[in-house]
């Protein structure tokens, strides 16, 4: 790369700060953004005082990205150039409690492990290539050399398998990007991971928690263990790669203001909807949004190729639902839950269901308790079952049962399927209790089950 070429990106921070108004301009704008107050006449359940106010930047250090069950990617330093390593490799993801699937990754993780730098960083990324075929790297949404924008044949030949290839540039925006391969099939098989630029200058107002969600579709056949990329239809829909109720709850501490970015890399958007709370869509893919363009809503559509941000204050207690409001992606296939048997929609009765479910019960090593109440001349009625032979609750199975689950009532997970979560606003001291769980890597006790009468 020449040198004059080399500075441009070097020095491009201030540029588009002075030509697009994208760093001064915004950090000012944010500057005046207010905590909402509690209205005194609001339900039982709000919090009568908040904790975070506005701040200016540089007054509160930003908090890092957690992406609940993908591991960060850790760096060494050169100099000045942080120096990161991805290998593309095939992986196991056990998505559900019953359901593993191959994959493909990076770092034995889908989605690869999330990258956190700070904008003006110098990066130097490795890649491995440890796959059957060759691949490459794209960072979307990143302003990069066209020597870096990792397009085969394009802007670089396709690692090979064995072989590695080396990216370098410097990060002069901010906000939330990602890195995918980029072949069509492989993004659909895994190969794609957060990259989290954050700001020269602190957001205002200030986040408390900030979370990160990959959501990804998959289509994989009864008794089958791997994707069909081709294929236009998903049956298993994922949160960082994790169908509910194996997805881990957000806890967040009552009054706090919380930050969550939704990443979509699939076939279909994805209306995403948290349950009791208003927030409020403060950037995207191309980074902070000017606060007047801010408005109230609980639902954000996530495109695809999308990032969506969003940001709410925490002042409503309890575990509110954060999923996808599409109905088929609130739930897991039905067709392989007992491998090459099939759970029917239709024609079948109560005794039949539960005796299914019994024995994926049995399999799992969970308790088995009786699904929601039915009518008694319910196989008469047109249509039925619907829903009332999927609800299978797995509160300690493998994988489910963690500390961030703790203190959930039983049975909680009998309605978690598919592209679901939760935040969990907590007062101090639950809060507390459950950070001293992670600390210390404790599986909470199993709670006593009750079964319907």
């Amino acid at each position: 790369m020449s040198s004059s070429r080399r500075n441009f990106f070097q020095d491009a921070a201030v540029f588009t700060a002075g030509l697009f108004g994208l760093s001064t301009p915004l950090n000012a704008a944010t500057q005046t953004a207010s905590t909402p107050t509690p209205d005194q006449n609001a339900p039982h359940h709000q919090a009568l005082a908040t904790k975070t106010k506005s701040a200016p930047p540089h007054e509160h250090a930003h908090v890092p990205v957690v992406t609940p069950d993908v591991p960060d990617l850790p760096f060494t330093v050169d100099g000045a150039t942080k120096v990161f390593r991805l290998r593309a490799e095939p992986v196991k993801r056990k998505i559900a409690p019953f359901k593993t699937i191959d994959a493909w990754g990076y770092n034995g993780s889908c989605p690869g492990p999330t990258i956190q730098v700070n904008q003006g960083d110098r990066v130097r990324i490795i890649v491995e290539n440890a796959l059957p075929e060759s691949t490459s790297m794209h960072w979307h949404g990143l302003e990069v050399p066209i020597e870096q924008d990792g397009v085969p044949f394009i802007s670089q030949k396709p690692i090979a398998p064995g072989e590695t290839y080396t990216y370098e540039f410097t990060v002069h925006q901010e906000g939330t990007f990602f890195y995918h391969a980029h072949s069509a099939m492989q993004e659909m098989i895994g190969l794609l991971g957060l990259f989290i630029a954050h700001p020269q200058s602190s957001y205002a107002p200030h986040a408390d928690h900030d979370y990160a969600i990959v959501l990804q579709e998959w289509a994989i056949l009864p008794s089958n263990t791997v994707p069909n990329t081709a294929s236009m239809e998903f049956n298993w829909l994922t949160f960082n790669g994790f169908s509910a109720p194996s997805t881990t709850p957000l806890i967040a501490r009552l009054g706090s203001r919380v930050r969550l970015r939704f990443v979509n890399l699939g076939m279909d958007h994805h209306p995403i909807h948290l349950h009791g709370n208003q927030f409020v869509i403060t950037g995207t893919e191309g980074g902070r949004a000017p606060e007047s363009t801010w408005y109230p809503t609980n639902t954000v559509l996530v495109g695809v190729a999308q990032a969506k941000v969003v940001e709410f204050q925490a002042k409503y207690p309890g575990d509110w639902m954060i999923h996808c409001h599409l109905p088929h992606h609130m739930m897991n296939s039905m067709m392989d839950l007992l491998g090459d048997r099939q759970i029917q929609t239709a024609n079948t009765t109560d005794a039949k269901a539960l005796s299914q479910m019994q024995t994926l019960a049995n399999n799992l090593g969970v308790e088995h308790v009786h699904h929601s109440p039915i009518a008694e001349n319910a196989n008469s009625v047109p249509g039925f079952p619907q829903d009332a032979f999927m609800e299978m609750p797995m509160d300690n199975a493998e994988g489910v049962a963690k500390p961030e689950t703790h203190g959930l009532p039983p049975n909680w997970s009998a309605g978690m399927m598919g592209m679901m979560t939760m935040v969990r606003v907590l007062p101090d001291q639950q809060f507390e209790e459950i950070q001293s769980l992670i600390r210390n890597h404790q599986t909470p006790k199993p709670e006593e089950h009750h079964h319907a009468s």
